[in-house]
C-alpha cells in the first residue's frame, strides 16, 4: 500500500531546493531560507469555499452600514521577506543538533509519511540554535532611535506596567487557577493545557467528528516541554502505549507527535543552556531577540503546527496556517513580560522588528477574532474554532491580559477608536501574499435579540455605569454574529465576573490587589463553567460571545498586552 503523505496529496520531492538532512551542516541563515521555501512549496492557496464564506460575511455586514470612508493598513507576507543572518551554532548547539538528527532519522525511517514534518523540525531547530547564539554574542546596541509612527494604531500603544517574577504564578501548567479537573478519563493528564485542547477539539467535533476529541496519545510527547506537568505523567508507560498503538493502528498524527516531542525537548534544552550561561555570567542576554518578521513566523509554525491537530488535507492550507500563526501572536501578547523575565526567545513583541509591524500583527489577531465570531467563518475548515477557543481559554484560566495587565485607571475614549472600527478579516495571506486590514465605522445591530437583550437588562439593573458600554458591545457583536442564542445564565455569570468586573475596576482607583482578585476569580468561574461551554446546543454560541468580549470589545483589554517594558532577565522556570 502506498504510504499516506502529509498535506493530503502527492508530495513533490524537495531535493531540488533543500539539502538532505541539513541540520548539522546548514548555517542558520540558510535554514530560515530553506524553511521559507518549504512553506512556499507546500502551502495551498485559499480554497474557493473559504473565499466564498468571506465574501458572504462581508456582504452581510455591508447591509448594516452606510458607505463611509475607510483607511487601510498593509501587512507584508512573512515568507516574501529576506531572511535574517544568524551566527552558526556553537559546539554545544552542534551536539544538540546531531542528537536531534539521530532521533529524527529513526522516526523518518519507520514512518516516511512524516518526512516533511521531520524536515521542518530539522530546519527550525537549526535556525533556533543560530538565533540563540546571535542573541547571546551580538555586540550590545544602543536603543534605536526610530521615528515615531503616526499611524492610528501605533498612537494607541499602552504604557506597560512594571512586572516581576512574583506576578507570574498564574502561568503554571498544573495547579491554579484551574481548580476543577477537565479531562474525562485520564486523571494523570488533568491540567490547564489539556483543558485547552479538550475545549478546542470538542468545539470542532460538534458537527464534523474526526475522532480527535479524546486522542490524547497524539499530543502526549509535547508535555516534555512542561517541567511541572511531566512530574505527574508516567512517560515511559505512555511512550510504550504510543509505540504499541502505532504498530497496530497507525495514524499520521500519532507519528507526528513523536517529531513534536523531539522538537519540544530540543527547544527546552537550548533554552536552558543559554539561560544557564546567562545566570553564570558567561554571556549577557538582552531583553530583545534577533528574530525578524519572517524568522518569527516560520519558527512559530513548528511550535504550533501539530499542537492543533487538523486533517492532513487541511494541514498546509493557507487559511489554517494563518490561524495558527495569529493564535501564537495572541499567546505572545499575553506572555510578553513573563517571556522577557525568563528568556523565551520566540515572543513576537521581543523580536527585533519595528514596533509598527508588531502592532499590525496584534491588530491582525484581533481582526481574526472578530471574523471568528461570524457564522460564515465556521463551515469550510475543521479547525476554524481555534482562535475563538484560544481567547476564551486564556480568559477562563486567568492568563488573559484583561485581568492581568488590563486593570488600569480610566477607560480609553471610544469615539474614533481604530480598534473598535477594525473590520473582521480572515488574514489568510499573513504568511504568503500579505493582508490588508481595513478600518471603517463598525456596524451595529438595530435591535438586540431576545437572549442578548436579557444580558443587557441584567447589566442595566446591576451595573448601570457599565451598561451603556456593555449594550453597545452586544449590538456590535450581534452585527457580526447575528442574534445570539447562548446560555443566558452561564454567559452572564462569566461576563459579570470577568469583563464587566474589569470595566468597573478600571473606573475606580488603580489597585494591583483588585486586578489579582479578578484574575484569580476568572480561573474559578472558568473551572465552574468549563463543561457548560462544551454543550453542543449552546457551547459555540457562548464561545463566540466570550471571544468577542475578551478579544475585541472596547476598552480592548487585550490590546493592553502589546506594551512592553524591559526588566532584568531573571526568574524561575515557568510553563506555557
Amino acid at each position: 500500500m502506498k504510504p499516506r503523505v502529509v498535506g493530503g496529496g502527492p508530495e513533490t520531492s524537495t531535493d531540488t531546493f533543500l539539502p538532505a538532512h541539513p541540520s548539522v551542516q546548514l548555517q542558520s541563515a540558510e535554514a530560515e531560507n530553506a524553511l521559507a521555501r518549504l512553506f512556499a512549496h507546500h502551502t495551498k492557496r485559499c480554497t474557493d469555499e473559504f473565499r466564498a464564506s468571506q465574501n458572504a460575511a462581508q456582504q452581510r455586514l455591508d447591509t448594516l452600514r452606510s458607505p463611509h470612508s475607510r483607511t487601510t493598513l498593509h501587512v507584508e507576507g512573512a515568507l516574501r521577506l529576506a531572511p535574517r543572518a544568524f551566527l552558526p551554532p556553537d559546539e554545544e548547539g552542534s551536539a544538540r543538533l546531531q542528537r536531534l538528527d539521530a532521533g529524527l532519522r529513526v522516526i523518518e525511517a519507520a514512518f516516511p509519511q512524516v518526512s516533511t514534518d521531520v524536515e521542518l523540525c530539522r530546519l527550525t531547530c537549526a535556525m533556533l540554535e543560530g538565533a540563540w547564539r546571535s542573541r547571546a554574542l551580538a555586540a550590545p546596541r544602543e536603543e534605536e532611535q526610530t521615528a515615531v509612527c503616526d499611524c492610528s494604531l501605533c498612537g494607541r500603544l499602552p504604557t506597560p506596567p512594571e512586572r516581576t517574577p512574583a506576578d507570574y504564578g498564574w502561568r503554571q501548567s498544573a495547579g491554579r487557577p484551574l481548580t476543577v479537573k477537565t479531562w474525562p478519563y485520564a486523571r494523570e493528564l488533568d491540567s490547564v493545557l489539556t483543558g485547552g485542547w479538550v475545549l478546542a477539539r470538542v468545539l470542532n467535533d460538534f458537527e464534523r467528528d474526526l475522532g480527535y476529541r479524546h486522542r490524547f496519545e497524539d499530543d502526549i510527547l509535547l508535555f516534555h516541554e512542561y517541567k511541572r506537568v511531566i512530574d505527574t505523567i508516567d512517560t515511559t508507560h505512555l511512550t510504550q502505549l504510543i509505540e504499541a498503538r502505532l504498530a497496530e493502528n497507525f495514524s499520521t498524527n500519532t507519528a507526528r507527535a513523536l517529531v513534536c516531542g523531539l522538537y519540544a525537548a530540543h527547544k527546552r534544552s537550548a533554552d536552558e543552556y543559554w539561560l544557564q550561561q546567562h545566570h553564570a555570567g558567561s554571556v549577557v542576554l538582552p531583553q530583545t531577540n534577533p528574530l525578524g518578521q519572517s524568522a518569527y513566523s516560520v519558527l512559530q509554525m513548528m511550535d504550533c503546527l501539530f499542537w492543533h491537530v487538523s486533517p492532513d488535507t487541511e494541514l498546509w492550507q493557507e487559511e489554517h496556517l494563518a490561524s495558527l500563526l495569529l493564535c501564537r501572536v495572541v499567546d505572545d501578547m499575553i506572555d510578553v513580560r513573563a517571556d522577557a523575565l525568563t528568556g523565551e526567545i520566540s515572543n513576537f513583541w521581543l523580536a527585533d522588528m519595528p514596533s509598527h509591524v508588531k502592532v499590525l500583527y496584534a491588530a491582525a489577531a484581533i481582526a481574526l477574532i472578530k471574523y471568528g465570531c461570524m457564522p460564515e467563518a465556521h463551515s469550510p475548515m475543521w479547525n476554524t474554532w481555534l482562535m475563538p477557543s484560544t481567547i476564551v481559554w486564556l480568559g477562563l484560566t486567568g492568563r488573559h491580559a484583561l485581568w492581568f495587565d488590563g486593570i488600569t485607571q480610566g477607560l480609553p475614549p471610544a469615539e474614533g477608536c481604530p480598534l473598535c472600527d477594525l473590520q473582521p478579516d480572515a488574514c489568510t495571506g499573513v504568511l504568503t501574499h500579505g493582508i490588508t486590514l481595513t478600518i471603517a465605522p463598525r456596524p451595529t445591530a438595530p435591535a438586540l435579540g431576545t437572549h442578548a437583550a436579557e444580558l443587557s437588562a441584567r447589566c442595566r439593573a446591576q451595573y448601570p455605569k457599565t451598561w451603556p458600554l456593555f449594550d453597545a458591545e452586544l449590538r456590535a457583536f450581534e452585527a457580526l454574529h447575528g442574534p445570539w442564542h447562548g446560555s443566558i445564565d452561564s454567559a452572564w455569570e462569566v461576563l459579570r465576573r470577568t469583563y464587566i468586573t474589569a470595566v468597573e475596576a478600571a473606573g475606580a482607583a488603580p489597585s494591583t490587589a483588585r486586578a489579582r482578585e479578578i484574575q484569580q476569580d476568572s480561573g474559578a468561574v472558568g473551572a465552574e463553567f468549563f463543561h457548560t461551554l462544551q454543550d453542543p446546543r449552546t457551547g459555540r454560541e457562548d464561545i463566540a460571545l466570550l471571544a468577542y468580549m475578551f478579544g475585541c470589545a472596547h476598552p480592548h483589554f487585550l490590546w493592553s498586552a502589546t506594551g512592553y517594558r524591559p526588566s532584568d532577565l531573571a526568574g524561575d522556570w515557568l510553563d506555557g
